[in-house]
């Protein structure tokens, strides 16, 4: 992702909630989200993010079509313990954010931003995300790329409303005395 694509990836994303989180969140809040707000906010938080995090995106055409960003995992939860070290490089790694213009989800374009985010993983052991506990569409395709909830729950305020949401977990190399990891699909550079 560059500069240059913040317009477009504000566009998936603002459609991206508008579609996915129908009936999961007030009406209102999701009706009066903006692009050009969204960019706005985008455009201030990008020059200012961690170099650790990757923000990729999937194009057709020269059209941004999806969006997704990877990077240190920020719940305290998953902090490194003693025993990880360099302790100033995480092991666990965050999905922040996957979204793919509504009319094409399903059609592959998801699945090759998650190949693409998780092999810039580089380092992490295991990648987490949160998603809508009611969002099924979504957990269907999480649970299909090897994630799996690990227990942990969390509710956040939109206008007023709590949504609640889940935690899921794939580890990217192999436990100790655990499964290896889930296979993830193979996807052109």
């Amino acid at each position: 992702m560059t500069e240059a694509d913040i317009d477009a990836v504000s566009a998936v994303r603002v459609h991206g909630w508008q579609s996915a989180y129908r009936g999961l969140m007030p009406q209102a809040y999701l009706d009066a989200m903006s692009v050009p707000a969204d960019a706005e906010q985008r455009r201030s938080w990008f020059g200012h993010r961690s170099p650790e995090v990757s923000d990729l995106v999937a194009e057709r055409d020269g059209t941004v079509i999806g969006w997704a960003s990877l990077g240190p995992a920020g719940d305290p939860d998953l902090a490194p313990g003693p025993a990880e070290l360099p302790a100033s490089r995480p092991t666990a790694g965050e999905l922040l954010a996957l979204y793919v213009t509504p009319d094409l989800i399903g059609t592959g374009v998801g699945r090759t931003l998650l190949t693409a985010a998780t092999a810039r993983a580089n380092g992490y052991r295991t990648l987490y995300l949160w998603v809508v506990r009611g969002n099924t569409r979504a957990r269907r395709f999480y649970e299909r790329a090897g994630f799996v909830p690990d227990g942990a729950h969390q509710t956040y305020e939109v206008a007023g409303h709590h949504v609640p949401e889940v935690r899921y977990r794939r580890p990217l190399t192999p436990e100790p005395d655990g499964p290896p990891p889930a296979p993830s699909p193979r996807s052109a550079p």
